[in-house]
């Protein structure tokens, strides 16, 4: 893999804005970057939450961990356990104040857990747009009376299956959602229509590389069905982002579907792909998704997005000792990848409908700049971005007739709370971190000249952020583990497999066939390996040379 620096330069290139463009992108947002500060967000919003405690101060890393954990917990007293270790390290956060311990301890203990518990509902509630589908459907409605030209774009939230069950419910409620958009009517076209966004995960309990052919078999059927519905519907399907290990299975699925499109539903516009600048393979990823297109000669829909799986992304490849990482470590680096995406997706309009999701106004504005002419939308997560979008709309909206504003699609997570969880703590850990965007348009510390400058190449990794070999310092070199996602370490197990010696009589001898045995209970009798016969399909297996 190339350096992280050089992929960078590359990407510089590639986006192709000037200093001169880079004015007029400046120009565009700064009045935007003005009308959210000049009117902040209500105290409850996510900006306002993450400018009182960011994520690295102790007050933010209580309400991560409480975010995370306590609604899981199903019993007082354990609920009370971690109230009082997060009570004892730091001030409350927000919700309750600021209170300290020993003022909460006249509330008593029940107390206080109801209101923490009361204030993560509500806190869940920022992100989370509604607890089913119809309930989805009325408040979009009304949410359109102001704004007609509104779109949504429902996840049904819930994350990877684990079971078979998990994946049967998955499949019930992608199809359920599917018939109650289609019985309010079948839209114009899918870019003009609501839609829905789906985890491959969700529908396969074993959505791993190592399970290519499993998840063709298997797989790929179940969201063939989704995609014949969503196309009788005429509305528009996107298949949502996984880690950067999944995204070759992700195409490989995405060719399949295009494949069955292009044989059945010719003229549906309405498959979509979710690409993640953050990942270093991204514009490599869009130039396939474009050769989909045109290989089986379809229009598709690309959500292009920032990223969301960073630091798990991150822990990763130091827990495999890996010799880079497989997502950026600037986030000016993840800029310029999402500049140079934009550049390649709107240069193929017959090919793809660009989805540009961003809450970074230099980044929409670079986007409206570069697509001036061409047809997109942008999207924003629900909770998010109310108060950028706002002042972008205002302002288009004064010249709305030489440059009408692009739509506008929210990305709608709907479910219970029970649900909520992991997307909680995902939207938290994306944007509380100090160089997003989000985070900095609250900080009243960050200049408007810092906000509005265009992204830059930087020399090497971050000093807090060692390569994952170097981790433990000069003294120590991380152990290097096996990828099995990356095909030239799978390749290098299955050759070492298959020239495997089994040293009998001490010398090398043609590789013996691996046989299968039922794993013995330890506490027996050692197994008769000479007279056990081999066996398929048996419980608990090991692998034993004939």
């Amino acid at each position: 893999m190339r350096s992280e620096s050089h992929q960078a330069r590359t990407l510089h290139r590639l986006h192709g804005l000037s200093s001169a463009d880079w004015e007029h992108v400046a120009q565009r947002a700064r009045p935007w970057i003005e009308a959210v500060r000049t009117h902040p967000a209500p105290f409850w919003a996510l900006e306002s939450l993450l400018q009182s405690y960011p994520i690295s101060s102790p007050e933010g890393l209580a309400l991560m961990r409480l975010a995370e954990a306590l609604l899981r917990i199903p019993d007082d007293a354990t609920a009370a356990r971690l109230m009082r270790d997060q009570l004892g390290r730091t001030p409350f956060p927000l919700w309750l104040g600021g209170w300290s311990a020993e003022r909460l301890q006249h509330v008593g203990l029940p107390g206080v857990l109801n209101m923490a518990r009361h204030a993560l509902r509500l806190l869940g509630e920022q992100f989370v747009f509604a607890q089913d589908l119809p309930a989805a459907l009325a408040r979009a409605h009304r949410n359109r009376q102001g704004q007609p030209q509104l779109r949504y774009s429902f996840d049904m939230l819930g994350e990877g299956a684990r079971t078979a069950a998990d994946t049967q419910a998955h499949q019930t409620a992608y199809h359920q959602a599917i018939e109650l958009l289609a019985a309010r009517g079948v839209p114009s076209s899918p870019e003009e229509g609501d839609g829905l966004s789906i985890k491959l995960s969700a529908l396969e309990p074993r959505y791993e590389a190592l399970q290519h052919a499993r998840v063709m078999q298997q797989l790929v059927p179940r969201v063939t069905q989704l995609v014949d519905a969503a196309a009788r519907a005429n509305l528009n399907l996107t298949l949502d982002a996984e880690e950067s290990e999944r995204l070759p299975l992700s195409l490989a699925v995405f060719d399949a579907l295009a494949r069955h499109v292009a044989q059945q539903h010719p003229h549906w516009r309405g498959l979509g792909l979710a690409v993640q600048a953050y990942q270093r393979r991204a514009i490599d990823t869009v130039d396939e998704v474009i050769a989909i297109a045109r290989r089986q000669r379809l229009r598709l829909m690309v959500r292009l997005v920032k990223g969301a799986y960073w630091d798990a992304e991150i822990k990763r490849a130091q827990i495999l000792g890996l010799d880079d990482y497989p997502v950026w470590t600037h986030k000016d680096h993840t800029d310029l990848a999402y500049l140079a995406c934009a550049r390649r997706l709107l240069a193929e309009p017959s090919l793809i409908y660009p989805q540009f999701a961003s809450h970074n106004a230099t980044s929409i504005a670079a986007v409206m700049h570069m697509g001036q002419h061409i047809p997109f939308e942008l999207q924003r997560l629900h909770g998010m971005g109310t108060g950028l979008y706002q002042a972008i709309r205002q302002s288009t909206d004064a010249t709305a007739p030489p440059h009408p504003p692009p739509p506008v699609r929210i990305y709608a997570p709907v479910g219970a709370q029970r649900d909520l969880l992991a997307y909680l703590v995902r939207r938290l850990l994306e944007n509380g971190a100090n160089a997003s965007f989000v985070h900095q348009l609250a900080d009243p510390q960050q200049s408007l000249e810092t906000l509005l400058a265009p992204p830059q190449v930087q020399p090497s990794t971050p000093a807090h952020l060692p390569l994952p070999r170097d981790l433990y310092g000069p003294a120590r070199r991380n152990a290097r583990g096996l990828d099995l996602c990356s095909p030239t370490d799978l390749a290098a197990v299955q050759h070492a497999l298959r020239t495997l010696p089994s040293r009998r009589m001490g010398r090398k001898t043609p590789p013996a066939p691996w046989q299968a045995w039922p794993v013995p209970n330890p506490a027996g009798t050692p197994p008769p390996w000479s007279s056990a016969a081999p066996c398929c399909n048996a419980p608990p297996m090991r692998l034993k040379p004939a």
